[in-house]
């Protein structure tokens, strides 16, 4: 649990969500190590990787249908 004040650290590369607990707003501020944080690798970490991360559990972290996850794993070279 974060309070006011609290800092976190996420470390590079790990994939992660935040999630308001409380009843109030709450307000997060960001700062990113990439020179170009519009770059976005964890599609290919999740969906393309070598050793692919199962159907089911996609599915249930996403809230999709399989055939859609499966859809996305598809698109990757790595899968294919």
């Amino acid at each position: 649990m974060l309070n006011a004040g609290d800092v976190f650290v996420f470390p590079q590369g790990l994939i992660h969500f935040q999630w308001n607990t409380g009843n109030q707003k709450a307000v997060a501020f960001a700062g990113l190590s990439s020179h170009n944080p519009g770059v976005i690798t964890v599609a290919n970490s999740l969906f393309g990787s070598n050793t692919s991360v199962s159907d089911e559990v996609l599915a249930k972290a996403f809230q999709l249908d399989k055939s859609i996850v499966d859809q996305l794993q598809a698109k990757f070279w790595v899968n294919n």
